[in-house]
């Protein structure tokens, strides 16, 4: 491992660790070198040792320490870049005041995730920029894969972005319409009923043949057309567009528009069998919904030559369609191929996870919904492929609910601290440091709970403060420690710790998450569950509640009994 990279890692970790109360973490310097050095996403893995021991060192620096080797060996990182503040999303290609109209068309086969925030905000976004309309279009046109679960999961996870809609619809209430232009196409020689197997169909794809299907007459194709609604068997016939078989777009090879699918469908059960695909349900639908811009991933990007050429044949209005970038974070990936394994094996919980990028993992995670607009505006409207680092999102999120958070006391591996000559019986302490958010009143008898990583640090003598209560000298090191009240009055140059009061602490399980995947791994460590006491205060709060563990971190509460991390 060269010399540069050991010093481009140790920068990193020291930055961000002077940032983080003088703790940094693996998956934060991962994700930080490999944007810096994005080749060296096929090396991670020798790479992760180095920084797994990086940070252990860094880690053992005191904040003094790590500040000073900053600004002596790493002064180019210390100069703040200014920032360049997006005021909103590009003007839209011949877009009149109030003929606007968008649409967010989800296929429910899964539940919402970061990228389909992403998609439905720039779609409502534009609306709204232009004083138009959006449509919720659900793309149910694969029965195989969709259920009722999921209609209902992406209209959640809408209300919870507060994404408006104006109109709601199924693509499956217009199959009668999508058959007859189905049929435009057979009777117009642009499509034909091709009975040619997969695997035949594939090799000629790739070698650029045509099949024996493609120069049938109309009469063959109408026959075949009629057999798929009642006698073929799924698999046994397809119809086709008759595209370019030597296009060097392969998209445009005649595929596929409508094939056999004889799984109920969740909302027309057996109705129908002949489903059409993708490419045509949302062309006809964006024609006949009105919809003058249509966006979608860029992954699309060269199925829009057919898209176009099925609305030019067909003689219908075509929506101008644009694409921008997927949005995903390192290290969690938001296919449904990857995330519903992992629900399925039990590797995770379930959809609402805290280490998955779906909207409920995120939101139970602590991530509220302005900071994710926030974020995804900030992105603005490009093809560019970005991954940016999850703690842009957490930087968005902390401006926000950092004014709303209890501040709360939290204990890790507590040791007994008692205080000989304490004279108080009950404290009371403001719930936030700025804002108005009320008072608690802490009983106490001299006798607490501190951290173990407080009081592994504590000698006979050491002078400490106790947040919000009094300062102390330690008289006694053991399994046990104690202490005198040496004065109340604030005192620099001593440690400041935290505190439970022995007499009512209140047992909680903390849950962090950590990176979900390492190298396309699934990591097994990406959940950590850590044993905590905190005060009797945290059982009054409502599930939900934003807190800002002092010294730790904010967190979520989930249960009366567990709160999720959500970021320093």
């Amino acid at each position: 491992m060269d010399d540069e990279l050991k010093r481009i890692i140790r920068g990193i970790a020291l930055l961000n660790a002077s940032e983080h109360d003088g703790k940094t973490r693996n998956d934060s310097i991962i994700s930080k070198v490999i944007g810096t050095k994005p080749e060296l996403r096929s090396r991670i893995k020798d790479v992760i040792p180095l920084i797994s021991q990086t940070v252990v060192d860094v880690n053992k620096l005191s904040i003094e320490s790590q500040r000073e080797e900053l600004e002596s060996n790493y002064a180019e990182l210390l100069i703040v870049k200014p920032k360049q503040e997006r005021t909103g999303l590009p003007p839209l290609e011949n877009a009149e005041q109030g003929n606007v109209v968008t649409r967010f068309p989800p296929e429910p086969n899964g539940y919402p995730h970061i990228g389909h925030a992403k998609a439905s905000i720039i779609d409502e976004e534009y609306a709204k920029m232009y004083g138009g309309k959006l449509i919720l279009r659900f793309d149910d046109t694969n029965p195989e894969k969709e259920r009722l679960e999921y209609y209902a999961a992406i209209k959640v996870g809408l209300d919870w972005l507060d994404v408006k809609y104006d109109l709601i619809k199924n693509t499956s209430d217009d199959m009668e319409v999508i058959y007859k232009k189905g049929k435009e196409l057979i009777d117009s020689s642009y499509a034909y009923v091709c009975t040619c197997d997969k695997e035949t169909i594939s090799k000629n794809r790739r070698e650029m043949i045509s099949c024996k299907c493609r120069s049938g007459d109309l009469d063959q194709n109408n026959i075949r057309w009629n057999k798929m609604f009642d006698k073929f068997k799924p698999g046994e016939a397809i119809v086709r567009f008759r595209g370019d078989m030597s296009s060097e777009n392969t998209v445009m090879r005649d595929p596929t528009l409508f094939r056999i699918i004889d799984e109920p469908h969740p909302i027309h059960k057996d109705k129908y069998r002949v489903w059409p695909n993708y490419d045509f349900a949302v062309a006809i639908e964006d024609s006949i919904d009105g919809i003058t811009h249509a966006f979608r991933t860029k992954e699309y990007e060269l199925r829009t030559e057919l898209y176009y050429t099925l609305l030019d044949k067909l003689n219908m209005r075509k929506p101008k369609m644009l694409e921008f970038s997927r949005l995903e974070f390192e290290g969690m990936p938001v296919s449904k191929r990857v995330l519903k394994p992992l629900v399925e094996e039990g590797k995770v919980s379930g959809f609402d996870d805290p280490r998955l990028p779906t909207l409920e993992g995120l939101r139970r995670r602590g991530i509220v919904p302005e900071a994710i607009r926030k974020f995804v505006l900030s992105l603005g409207f490009t093809k560019s492929d970005t991954m940016p680092p999850f703690e842009t999102l957490e930087s968005f999120n902390r401006k926000i609910i950092d004014p709303i958070s209890v501040r709360l006391f939290i204990v890790f591996d507590p040791v007994k601290l008692t205080i000989t000559n304490n004279n108080l019986t009950e404290i009371e302490i403001s719930n936030h440091p700025q804002n108005e958010m009320g008072k608690r009143q802490v009983m106490i008898d001299g006798n607490f709970y501190i951290s173990g990583d407080d009081a592994n640090l504590l000698k006979i003598g050491d002078e400490v403060r106790l947040l919000e209560l009094y300062n102390i000298r330690i008289t006694k090191i053991g399994s046990e420690v104690e202490g005198e009240v040496i004065g109340t009055g604030y005192k620099s140059g001593i440690s400041k710790i935290q505190w439970i009061s022995r007499k009512n602490p209140v047992n909680i399980e903390v849950l962090t998450s950590n990176v979900l995947f390492i190298n396309d791994q699934f990591n097994e460590n990406s959940l950590e569950v850590k044993q905590a006491i905190t005060e009797q205060y945290y059982l009054e709060l409502n599930v939900g509640a934003q807190i800002q563990f002092v010294r730790f971190g904010y967190c979520r509460k989930d249960s009366a009994n567990q709160a999720i991390y959500t970021h320093k």
